[in-house]
């Protein structure tokens, strides 16, 4: 029995800017395997990449990340076009892989399957359903609200969300998704109407306002840490959500589990990457904290 089952898909990432072109392994799933290092939990990634990407694969094997990697013709290829204002960016996805199915999910048991889906038809909404009789479902939603035209990528609600959202016990969504797939911008109304179609945990990630949860009928306000400096902030989300599922796999509450969370996104996004802190470091980040309230 793992603690938790990761699904979804790695992808090789094209950043181009102004001044260089660079290849990076990225997607949910893999920030997610990475951050999860510091947790002592027992998991394993459930991934699909082409042959020539399989040295990722490798890479985090070598790392002591269990993973399973079904054939797929192609590893998941995103572009990413920033100009000098690199808070333009132009999004296209080159090469799709592989969907997750019924059929090829291996046997795996787990107290919490999280889903990474990148694009809308990556995860199907019948292995949703089965996994809900396995352990707990938790989704990020990035993905089934983006669809690809001619190669771009577009944003809209998701079609199969009435059926599929009764099984899924944990939602993560930031405050645009949040608003795709409800069509609201108000964050507390966004929330419970998620908790009415069925999620009994709703996570809306604010940036650096923080986060906020509802579960149970109650709102957890949860804070942003400040960090030293602010480089990268891509997988900051998964990162999140490692750290949040990592304490709640352990018994924590809403709050702590939020704070652990929030202190790794803290940690995260000081360096280029994936998350490489310790528990010793996420420790500090939280003592510092608490000092600074009291």
């Amino acid at each position: 029995m793992y603690d938790i089952c990761i699904i979804g898909h790695i992808t090789l990432d094209k950043v181009v800017t102004t001044s260089s072109v660079k290849y990076m392994p990225g997607g949910t799933s893999f920030y997610f395997s990475k951050a999860l290092r510091a947790s002592g939990l027992k998991y394993i990634l459930v991934t699909a990449v082409a042959g020539s990407e399989h040295h990722i694969v490798e890479g985090l094997r070598a790392e002591s990340i269990e993973v399973f990697s079904q054939k797929s013709e192609h590893t998941v290829h995103f572009e990413n076009i920033y100009s000098a204002n690199q808070d333009h960016r132009e999004q296209n996805v080159l090469h799709k892989a592989a969907p997750f199915t019924v059929a090829q999910m291996p046997a795996i048991e787990a107290r919490i399957f999280h889903l990474g889906p990148l694009l809308s038809d990556d995860i199907s909404v019948d292995l949703i359903k089965m996994l809900a009789e396995k352990g707990e479902v938790s989704l990020d939603i990035q993905g089934y609200l983006r669809y690809v035209s001619d190669r771009k990528v577009l944003y809209t609600d998701w079609a199969e969300k009435e059926e599929a959202l009764k099984y899924v016990s944990i939602l993560k969504a930031n405050e645009f998704e949040m608003e795709v797939v409800t069509g609201t911008s108000d964050v507390e109304q966004g929330a419970r109407y998620l908790a009415e179609k069925g999620v009994k945990e709703v996570i809306i990630t604010l940036g650096s306002k923080g986060s906020l949860v509802f579960k149970e009928g109650q709102f957890y306000q949860i804070p942003a840490f400040a960090p030293s400096a602010v480089v990268d902030a891509t997988g900051c989300g998964d990162t999140y959500m490692a750290g949040y599922l990592s304490k709640k796999v352990q018994g924590a509450g809403v709050q702590e589990a939020g704070e652990y969370g929030a202190a790794m996104a803290t940690l995260k996004i000081q360096s280029s990457g994936p998350f490489s802190g310790t528990a010793a470091t996420i420790e500090e980040v939280l003592r510092v904290v608490n000092i600074s309230d009291k």
